[in-house]
């Protein structure tokens, strides 16, 4: 007979606040962080000093495994970068048209955290550096005239999809956005 192992404090409280602030944003309280972790109020502090230190790491754990999904996405659809870029794109769509998602846990943080110094905008800075990096790479192998431009419209055009996909109920982006990200790929193709 083999025995599970539960998970300590620490990862309790990641996977809680992670599960939470998705639904619920990161505005959720620390009462239902707790009650969800099934921990003492001194295991948030000792060690996440608060709850601006566990939304921190929470969006940090949340990048790593959400760039690992574009990575795989993009790897998925083969070696063209047309191919790579607009398979984020229809990726995107079907989670947007998801009934159970609830936006983009990114750009929900950085707008309900009104404290420019919070630590979790550092954070959700780096994402987006990150999959800048991700599409300028895939523009230079398409030989795009402006990769770095196009991967900013890029970068926008997921934000769109995306609040699109979680406040505006029965609409489906995904064909627009779709349509939008062939039309930044090919307008810097000679």
């Amino acid at each position: 007979m083999s025995t599970s192992v539960k998970p300590g404090p620490r990862e309790r409280l990641l996977l809680a606040a992670q599960e939470l602030t998705y639904s619920q944003g990161v505005g959720v309280g620390v009462d239902a962080l707790l009650k969800g972790a099934g921990v003492a109020r001194r295991s948030l502090y000792e060690h996440f000093g608060g709850k601006d230190g566990l939304i921190a790491e929470v969006l940090r754990r949340s990048t790593a495994e959400d760039v690992e999904r574009y990575r795989s996405t993009m790897d998925a659809a083969g070696e063209d970068p047309r191919a790579r870029l607009l398979a984020v794109v229809d990726r995107l769509g079907l989670i947007a048209a998801d009934p159970d998602f609830h936006g983009c846990r990114y750009l929900a943080a950085d707008l309900a955290l009104t404290d420019p110094e919070h630590p979790g905008h550092e954070v959700t800075r780096a994402y987006r550096r990150t999959l800048h990096g991700l599409f300028t790479d895939e523009f230079l192998a398409l030989g795009h005239a402006r990769p770095g431009f196009a991967a900013d419209q890029m970068l926008i055009l997921v934000d769109g999809l995306l609040a699109v996909g979680a406040t505006r109920p029965g609409v489906e982006p995904a064909a627009a956005a779709r349509d939008l990200a062939e039309h930044i790929i090919d307008a810097g193709l000679a």
